[in-house]
């Protein structure tokens, strides 16, 4: 299963990416819209969920060999 996912994968284009990260951007402003609540969460936690969620990659990516 991972191996066609991976040569899936392989055929995108930079622009495919950030098409990708543009509608993951959309989705997340449409789900404040929904939910306003989330608006008020502190910086301080969504900065501490995205520095979590962005540790392994970046550690996979320039640490790892």
């Amino acid at each position: 299963m991972f191996e066609k996912m991976n040569a899936r994968l392989k055929k995108f284009t930079i622009v495919d990416i950030g098409l990708i990260k543009c509608s993951a951007f959309l989705a997340a402003i449409i789900i404040i819209k929904l939910f306003p609540q989330l608006g008020k969460v502190n910086y301080g936690i969504l900065i501490l969920l995205t520095l979590a969620c962005g540790a392994r990659p970046l550690y996979r990516f320039w640490i790892k060999k």
